[in-house]
């Protein structure tokens, strides 16, 4: 049955009709419409974006190892963002010229782009050839020489995503070519959805972004095994059915520690010190049968003896202490 309008509703009506003017109702319980592009449909869920973060931070965690080690400095890698977004848009943000390298994963139809700013690529290069990544070029382009230094990085990056992946599958990540330009580095249409992983690379006090791009149009069967797995929590096949306190100590095993030989002590004068001439002899106090002291961080932990093996000099231990 049709509502019944009262006398006052009525005018209401009549008085927005004459000056052109219509209220609608609000609707109890009505929401706000949500705009929804057909175009790109999400193929990776939330749930699969998550699990995709959790790898990637666990990659990021052993690059900045590596950078640490290579480096000789404070590194810190984290994830910034997972984001799935037109490639298009990805290539609209991208600098000209950059720092990319085209990547893959074999037996798959997987491409992608791996992208270092050109603050972080030449800060890299400036660091590994044995600068303190303060020299500044005016050129941002990428020499030949300079993208030989980058590949020890950009290696290591491949390896250390297998490693990452692992959970999921073996994929074998490799690197195609090094393109300094965005148009020549085409992964897929311009109106495909691509994943972006974007992360912030610390090296000392600067922070620099180094991006992942990978074509989503083949990553279904990828998305399938992260649909149908559970990911409690991200650890490398090679650790599965051990506790953490086996992982640590079967990781400090291979530890590398300083150790110190101590042949003997001696006392001279400031003036016998200053006289000293290529070829004297200082008198220590230990003879040639004594044991020599073996020490890591200054504490004697056991006794050896000198000796020569295979032309190279050597110490036996001949007393343990610990």
């Amino acid at each position: 049955m049709a509502e019944v309008l009262n006398q006052q509703e009525i005018d209401n009506l009549l008085n927005n009709v004459k000056s052109g003017t219509e209220e609608k109702p609000e609707v109890a319980g009505s929401k706000e419409a949500i705009p929804f592009d057909f175009r790109l449909p999400n193929r990776i869920s939330k749930n699969q974006l998550r699990t995709i973060m959790n790898i990637h931070e666990n990659f990021a965690e052993s690059f900045s190892s590596f950078l640490v080690s290579k480096l000789q400095t404070l590194v810190t890698a984290s994830v910034a963002s997972v984001d799935q977004l037109y490639y298009s848009e990805y290539v609209l943000s991208v600098s000209n010229p950059s720092c990319l390298f085209t990547v893959g994963i074999k037996n798959t139809d997987i491409k992608g782009i791996l992208e270092f700013s050109p603050e972080l690529a030449l800060a890299l290069v400036d660091r590994l050839l044995g600068g303190n990544g303060e020299g500044k070029k005016e050129a941002k382009v990428i020499t030949p020489i300079e993208q030989k230094v980058l590949n020890v990085v950009v290696e290591s990056i491949m390896v250390n995503l297998k490693k990452s992946w692992s959970v999921v599958d073996k994929l074998e990540f490799e690197v195609d070519r090094f393109e300094p330009d965005i148009d020549f580095a085409q992964i897929t249409s311009p109106n495909e959805s691509v994943l972006l992983i974007s992360f912030e690379i610390m090296i000392s006090e600067e922070t620099h972004l180094m991006n992942l791009c990978l074509a989503t149009f083949s990553f279904d069967a990828i998305l399938a095994k992260l649909s149908s797995q559970k990911f409690s929590s991200i650890r490398p096949t090679d650790y599965q059915g051990s506790t953490s306190r086996e992982v640590l100590a079967r990781n400090l095993l291979y530890a590398e520690l300083p150790l110190k030989i101590e042949f003997g002590k001696s006392t001279i004068s400031v003036s016998e010190f200053l006289s000293l001439e290529v070829g004297d002899i200082i008198t220590l106090n230990k003879k040639l049968s004594d044991q020599c002291e073996i020490k890591m961080e200054d504490k004697l932990i056991c006794y050896g003896r000198p000796g020569i093996v295979n032309k190279r000099k050597a110490i036996k231990v001949t007393k343990k202490l610990i």
